[in-house]
């Protein structure tokens, strides 16, 4: 005889009644919803400011004043010599730059992973006098902050433009913090180095009276540069993903016809390596033309040369 069986087993619930385990996915999913919109407020709450406590490397902001239509004077020029990162001699420095002068572009990339892809790139350039003024987009740290592409992401840091002496900029790089250092001449008339080098220069002034957040993908060391060649020569530089990996923003570069040099693809990297020659001129005043003694650019006349205009095939998943 079978047993009677309850209309109802003990293991089933109240309908009404939500099961333990969805309960508690629920509160988990609640619990991160109002994290995600703690931090999203107290991020969006955050306004930039350049009155801050920051590190002494980047205390002073650059002023750039016209002395007339050629002429200007820039303030605060970063010129500082390091015996290790942390240990420095800062020396800031008024200079005055005929802008009629300027002859020359170059391109510094420094990767800085083991993984060829994060880095840092900035722009020298170069006078018929032998000055070199280098412009470098940068995070602007406070005291006892390091740069974290996550954190970037989030209007943690200020930018700034740090208009430095070049050696101040590549001998850190290359002989402090020992990471690879590249260095390339650029392909472009004297006229529109000029213009590139007069739109960051008014966007250093603009940024000392209104100040922005750092963003690692939309406004960065690479993001800027292509956006001010852009602004001067429209398109010349496709949106690709070598631009938000900067470490390989060179092999764009030189995919589209900007790195002036004959040397292939397979060698060209290697051929504009200064690290040594950094090294080497170190303490010199030649320092700036040591760095380019091995330079060949393969345009004779740059003045004169014709830039290249970018393909179809340079956009963006080549």
């Amino acid at each position: 005889m079978l047993p009677m069986m309850s209309s109802r087993s003990h293991q089933d619930h109240d309908p009404g009644q939500t099961p333990k385990p969805r309960r508690k996915r629920r509160w988990l999913v609640m619990m991160f919803a109002v994290i995600v919109l703690a931090y999203g407020l107290r991020v969006l709450g955050t306004s930039p400011s350049n009155a801050r406590d920051w590190s002494p490397d980047q205390a002073r902001l650059a002023g750039i004043t016209s002395l007339d239509p050629d002429r200007v004077r820039i303030s605060n020029i970063r010129n500082a010599r390091y015996r290790t990162s942390q240990d420095y001699e800062l020396r800031w420095e008024s200079r005055e730059y005929d802008l009629s002068q300027v002859d020359s572009l170059w391109y510094v990339v420094e990767p800085f992973a083991d993984w060829r892809g994060p880095a840092h790139s900035f722009l020298s350039f170069g006078f018929s006098n032998g000055q070199y003024l280098a412009v470098s987009v940068e995070i602007r740290k406070e005291q006892g902050e390091s740069f974290s592409p996550w954190l970037g992401l989030v209007r943690s840091y200020e930018i700034i433009y740090v208009l430095g002496d070049e050696r101040d900029l590549i001998d850190l790089r290359a002989n402090i913090r020992h990471d690879a250092v590249y260095l390339y001449p650029i392909k472009a008339r004297p006229d529109q180095i000029r213009a590139l080098l007069q739109s960051m220069l008014d966007r250093t002034n603009a940024l000392a009276r209104t100040p922005e957040f750092y963003n690692t993908l939309t406004n960065s060391c690479a993001s800027n540069i292509v956006d001010h060649v852009n602004a001067i020569w429209p398109s010349r530089i496709p949106f690709s993903y070598r631009t938000l990996l900067p470490a390989l923003s060179d092999d764009l570069a030189y995919d589209i016809g900007l790195i002036d040099t004959n040397l292939p693809a397979a060698t060209y990297r290697e051929a504009h390596r200064i690290n040594d020659l950094a090294a080497q001129f170190r303490n010199l005043d030649t320092f700036s033309a040591g760095i380019r003694s091995r330079i060949r650019p393969s345009a004779a006349d740059t003045a004169n040369a014709s830039l290249p205009t970018p393909s179809a095939s340079d956009s963006f998943g080549d």
